[in-house]
């Protein structure tokens, strides 16, 4: 029998998504699960999206420009212009989703067994996509005793090696909710000029920012021209998961011809989806204002619950809508599966992300959950409830 890649056999499951048969079996057995696992946000996705793909005019649902439609483009860099980002629309790439936008700029920048420093917990599909690209995650390590917090730039340094091309943020954070600061973002901008590195940012979160915090990103940073590449996405920020439209953003114009050429070799960005973002465009402001009075409601919520619970500790993000929890068990891959498969409460039971896959150290956040607090204060109410009856009875702590 021919056999799988080495690569194949190294691509980690997701720890969002391998959950789901089990979550499938407790709904046929009549239970009603809480869904804290994964970010698809319950806010209604604007309907200029919708209206714009409900009467589109398309005869031929046809091909767009590799790098998106050159309108959807302009009308992109029209919105970081009022966000304090100027770009060209010619330094943006349409991709299909940010994960594709990922992709491409690992593809652009790296080679095979080269390097990128990432602080961790992180993205878990920087995992998956560091193997597909052939790289090596380096890992600087945040601990949730700090609330996260970015560990000490000389750090950064001490893991700089020949082999290293790149540095990762995701910014406000993801799982975290950590929220960079401009000096931290002008250090690390210090860092990579003066090692000639790139800096890659995953901003897709950048309009979930709570109590007056700024959002500064790396494309404001003067200098950075040449080692900047920011990633985004439609996803989060109107609601549209699965829409699967990203960008790819950088001033260095030759890191956007290589990524063309990754974009023209899978031809195009889904014509449909560029229809309904484009549209998203014309979101009002208020649409936003909404949104994160009710997600910093939600996670002070969250927050409060969480902390009537002994023995666990959680870390309070400042953006994005995820937050670490530690809790008083052993190993959260077990408990997570315990809870959907063996556990209820009234038939009601609750579904969280395993920490672990989160990082890319061994042994490390065995007995943390992500939790995304994208359902409604009454919910999450409910389902931090379940949680604490279950973490009594749980029979491997």
């Amino acid at each position: 029998m021919p056999k799988i890649s080495q690569k194949g056999q190294l691509m980690p499951s997701s720890p969002i998504r391998k959950l789901v048969p089990y979550a499938e079996q407790a709904y046929k057995d009549g239970k009603t699960v809480y869904h804290l696992n994964i970010g698809q946000p319950d806010i209604k996705t604007p309907e200029v999206a919708l209206d714009a793909v409900r009467v589109h005019s398309l005869d031929i649902l046809a091909y767009t420009r590799s790098e998106g439609s050159e309108d959807y483009r302009k009308k992109i860099a029209q919105y970081y212009a009022k966000n304090n980002i100027n770009v060209s629309h010619t330094d943006i790439i349409v991709t299909t989703g940010g994960s594709e936008a990922l992709l491409f700029a690992f593809g652009s920048v790296m080679d095979s067994d080269d390097e990128i420093i990432i602080p961790e917990p992180f993205y878990a599909n920087y995992n998956g996509f560091s193997i597909a690209s052939d790289i090596k995650v380096v890992p600087v390590i945040s601990k949730i005793e700090d609330n996260f917090a970015l560990p000490p730039i000389e750090e950064f340094e001490k893991l700089i090696t020949d082999k290293t091309k790149a540095i990762l943020i995701c910014n406000p954070g993801n799982p975290t909710g950590y929220l960079y600061s401009r000096e931290e973002i002008k250090k690390l901008a210090v860092i990579v000029k003066k090692h000639d590195l790139f800096l890659i940012a995953d901003e897709v979160y950048r309009e979930f920012v709570y109590e007056g915090n700024e959002f500064y990103s790396i494309m404001q940073e003067e200098g950075l021209e040449d080692y900047a590449i920011m990633i985004d996405s439609v996803s989060k920020r109107y609601s549209m998961c699965g829409a699967r439209i990203g960008y790819l953003v950088s001033k260095n114009k030759e890191v956007i011809q290589t990524a063309l050429k990754f974009a023209q070799a899978r031809l195009s960005p889904p014509t449909l989806a560029q229809i309904a973002s484009e549209a998203a465009l014309n979101t009002p402001q208020s649409y936003f204002d909404d949104v994160i009075v009710e997600y910093e409601k939600r996670r002070n919520t969250l927050i409060r619950e969480l902390k009537t619970i002994d023995g666990l500790k959680v870390a309070e993000p400042k953006g994005a809508f995820y937050c670490i929890v530690e809790l008083p068990i052993k190993n959260a891959d077990h408990f997570a599966q315990w809870l959907l498969e063996s556990y209820d409460y009234n038939k009601e039971t609750v579904m969280v992300a395993p920490a672990a896959g989160f990082y890319s150290t061994p042994n490390v956040g065995l007995n943390q959950i992500r939790i995304a607090y994208v359902l409604n204060e009454q919910s999450l109410i409910r389902a931090v409830h379940i949680l604490k009856e279950a973490l009594k009875v749980y029979p491997n702590n």
